[in-house]
């Protein structure tokens, strides 16, 4: 099992949807986790310790079809980040729509990103109704798709899996 970072992407990362599915992920993945809010503002030290990690995921809810412009900061200072082996990333975009197809344009962005700079491209889950699937009972969807996600992580894939509330 390899090591991995989780960067919360969240403008309200400490309060934040975001720490609530990242806290269900480390149910589901077995390795070393270690974990960063951008809120912290702290990129320079966050990438160099992204430096030993096998694996990044990026957990970000969607902002005008697109990232936060807090996680933006924190890509531009990963893209500087001089690596011997980048970690591969991931991501775990959730989304207020029912559709979970409203995160295309995010997740395609952060493909972009991983070819543009050099970082092997894994898995993605989208979660429609991000914002509100943990308080239902549909909340086993959640969990279902984040299984999906760490599961794929450790074995390697590259797949975009989404969950919805139906």
């Amino acid at each position: 099992m390899g090591r991995l970072m989780i960067v919360n992407g969240s403008p309200r990362a400490p309060r934040s949807n975001s720490k609530q599915y990242a806290q269900i992920f480390r149910e589901f993945f077995g390795g070393e986790v270690f974990e960063y809010e951008v809120t912290k503002r702290q990129h320079a030290q966050a990438c160099a310790q992204a430096a030993g990690c096998t694996d990044m995921l990026l957990v970000f809810p969607l902002y005008a079809d697109g990232l936060p412009v807090t996680l933006m900061h924190f890509l531009k200072q990963l893209a500087q980040q001089e690596f011997q082996a980048p970690p591969t990333v991931h991501m775990l975009i959730n989304c207020g729509f029912l559709e979970p197809e409203q995160t295309r344009p995010a997740v395609e962005m952060v493909r972009f990103f991983c070819k543009r700079y050099g970082f092997p491209w894994g898995m993605a889950l989208r979660i429609g109704s991000g914002e509100a699937i943990l308080d239902t009972p549909f909340a086993w969807f959640a969990h279902r798709g984040i299984r999906r996600l760490a599961a794929g992580m450790q074995s390697g894939r590259s797949k975009v899996v989404s969950v919805r509330m139906p």
